[in-house]
């Protein structure tokens, strides 16, 4: 690129970003009305100034996503008869007073989707704005920070770019774009959306930091209830606007909100305080006088040569998430195009066989629909079509060979090639042993008993269970329901008392009468999406592991055929460490009674269990939660957010002898094997038990 088409783009985003700052003056001038009968409102007392019908919403919204501890919620409904605005008022008053205690590590885990964009600019590189991850692969910031193809071209996205617990720099990942695979932008709505290119891992950016789900359904805030701003001021390391800050007024396709923001947060993600994306923030509402003049603190009129912070900011304008939702449903995409859209999750109403409204006029998206098709092919593995496989053996000598590494696998692997599998359970723990300065596993020296399509067998023989690919979220847990009456009872129990673990108030405590409540309490599939609502599974995900588990534990052929299938492939001598995940922690358990009597000891790992749960832990072979002898040290590994490992921390009802350690999973990799085991703390605790103590 020349010096002269670099300095082009940049006068044109520094004209772009002025433009913008112009309209966004001139909208808030226009809802003063609007926003002085919010004022008055709230003097007079009323902390949500807004539609019934918004008030409903997001009330709904709250409830159905268990964001309202459910104690407080029985109380501040309970205590006196209300109508239903103010049952909403209530709601929502609980839910902006009191925070459930991961607000913080899901705050924490939503910064690292926020990304520094730099330019080159003559031979310099220069922060101009923010930027976030929308899907795997997908960010997003505004058009006035990335006007085109080029512009991205000659930029980049720093990830991490901020400072650790101990308030020392954090060394940052930067990645470049690849506009020529996707790019797309709009001048009105001022955003841009554009797909990063993988590192030199070739993992997808989302693999790595996580990414944003953004929805189009409403009841994401109302007025009067707080933003949080997560970006990069003038070019900062990554900074957090909370509290002290509110929505203002909602337009169609904007909102005004109060919040400490810079030059440099173009771009930032707007959230609530579920740290869901309400907003793309795009700029600055400046102060102005009657002809439309920017004004400066001093009142007089603000000159160019002024710089940013003379201006006297009175407000902050973001574009609404659902606005551009709409805008991007209507761009004429090729299918591989429209693949990588319909890849920011179902809530954002994008899918892959979505057509363009008729006569819609977008900008073009990308510059070959060849490169764009190569790009969407390149972030998404092959889909394995392997035959039936078997378990896989440790090669001679690993570890010494008095000591095994074995991985014991959850549901869900049928029909998968188990190299594969071995190799990215391998790679997922070789991540946490470097990041804790241990070496690396070789693959080869993995046992990995290979059970996946023996359990369908089992199933489908004993339990006549349709394997079914997907189904509606709001019937998952009757669609699955084991068809043997004493398997089902097993999964309605497991199910019931992981909602109650949960908190799920009972129906006749919440006066479903008066707010509504009949869609979050009552029936099967009603417990389940309190679970969904709460974790980072959606309810066919968790359904479909309950209901192996309550199959595997209700009947002792599939138990038998089970683990008949993993002794296959399993030492017979020496020190096992034992690494399961999921239905393989059950399995895992119920193997500690059938080692071969040449076994020493077993060193556990556990992750992702369900074994905190009295109706799985009572069924096992072990007798209940019973440490087994053989099991000389056992760490679990659960995430907050892993409906799966819902009754953890298991010291509460386990034995002596176990430790417990809490991790936080990137967005939707909650109960991602890969993801536990790289992270540090877990892998330096596994690879301390791969060496013999002296």
């Amino acid at each position: 690129m020349t010096a002269t088409t670099t300095a082009v783009t940049a006068d044109r985003s520094r004209r772009e970003r002025k433009r913008q700052v112009a309209a966004a003056a001139a909208r808030y001038a226009e809802t003063g009305d609007e926003r002085r009968a919010v004022e008055r409102q709230q003097q007079a007392g009323v902390a949500f100034p807004d539609a019934e019908d918004a008030l409903a919403a997001r009330a709904a919204r709250l409830l159905d996503r268990q964001a309202v501890p459910a104690a407080l919620l029985v109380e501040a409904v309970r205590a006196e008869p209300l109508d239903p605005a103010a049952a909403y008022e209530r709601i929502l008053g609980v839910s902006k007073e009191l925070q459930a205690w991961s607000f913080l590590p899901r705050g924490a885990r939503a910064a690292r989707t926020v990304a520094r964009i730099s330019v080159r600019e003559n031979g310099r590189e220069l922060p101009v704005g923010t930027g976030f991850l929308v899907s795997p692969t997908l960010l997003m910031t505004n058009h006035h920070v990335l006007p085109d193809a080029e512009a991205a071209r000659q930029s980049f996205v720093e990830f991490d770019a901020q400072v650790t617990v101990d308030n020392v720099p954090q060394p940052p990942t930067r990645l470049e774009f690849a506009p020529d695979e996707f790019f797309t932008a709009d001048p009105r709505l001022d955003y841009a959306l554009v797909r990063v290119a993988p590192g030199p891992d070739q993992r997808p950016a989302g693999d790595a930091f996580g990414w944003n789900r953004l929805s189009a359904q409403p009841g994401k805030l109302v007025i009067g209830e707080p933003v949080n701003v997560i970006g990069h001021p003038m070019g900062r390391l990554k900074e957090i606007a909370v509290r002290d800050n509110m929505l203002q007024t909602r337009l169609d396709d904007f909102i005004h909100y109060m919040t400490d923001t810079e030059p440099g947060n173009s771009g930032s993600p707007v959230f609530n305080d579920q740290w869901e994306v309400v907003a793309l923030h795009h700029s600055g509402v400046p102060r102005t006088d009657g002809q439309g003049r920017v004004l400066r603190h001093d009142g007089q009129v603000w000159q160019p040569g002024d710089g940013d912070d003379a201006i006297d900011w009175v407000s902050n304008e973001g574009v609404r998430v659902s606005s551009i939702l709409k805008h991007l449903a209507a761009l004429p995409l090729t299918p591989q195009q429209r693949e990588l859209l319909a890849d920011m999750g179902p809530e954002s109403g994008l899918s892959a066989t979505a057509a363009p409204t008729v006569g819609t006029v977008a900008p073009p998206v990308g510059r070959d629909a060849a490169a764009a098709g190569a790009g969407a092919a390149a972030s998404r593995p092959a889909v394995e079509k392997a035959a039936p496989g078997t378990g896989l053996r440790a090669r001679d000598g690993a570890f010494g060979g008095g000591r095994h590494l074995v991985f014991l696998h959850g549901r869900s692997q049928e029909g998968k090639d188990p190299e594969r599998l071995r190799r990215e359970w391998a790679g997922g723990l070789n991540q946490g042993l470097v990041r804790a300065g241990l070496p690396p596993v070789d693959p080869a020296d993995v046992w990995f008993p290979y059970y996946g399509d023996r359990l369908v067998e089992a199933l489908t023989a004993h339990e006549a269970v349709p394997l079914l690919a997907e189904a509606p979220t709001a019937t998952a847990a009757e669609a699955v329901a084991p068809s043997s009456y004493t398997a089902r009872a097993v999964y309605e129990e497991i199910i019931g008392e992981a909602a109650a673990k949960w908190d799920m108030p009972h129906e006749s405590r919440l006066a479903t009468e008066r707010i509504g409540m009949d869609d979050v309490v009552g029936a099967l599939h009603k417990r389940l999406g309190w679970l969904a609502a709460r974790s980072d599974l959606d309810a066919w995900a968790i359904a479909l592991v309950f209901r192996d588990v309550a199959a595997y534990l209700d009947d002792r052929r599939i138990r038998d055929a089970v683990l008949d299938c993993v002794q296959e492939t399993m030492p017979d001598a020496g020190d096992v460490v034992l690494v399961s995940h999921s239905l393989g922690t059950v399995v895992g358990l119920d193997l500690t009674t059938r080692l071969s009597p040449g076994v020493n000891v077993v060193h556990l790992t556990t992750a992702g269990s369900p074994l905190g749960l009295d109706s799985v832990y009572s069924r096992l072979l072990v007798g209940g939660a019973k440490r087994p002898d053989i099991v000389a040290d056992w760490l679990n590994v659960w995430c907050p957010t892993d409906a799966v490992a819902i009754g953890c921390p298991l010291a509460d009802d386990w034995a002596d002898g176990l430790s417990d350690l809490a991790v936080v999973n990137a967005r939707d990799r909650a109960h991602s094997i890969a993801e536990y085991l790289a992270h540090p703390e877990a892998a330096r605790l596994i690879g301390s038990r791969l060496t013999p103590r002296v």
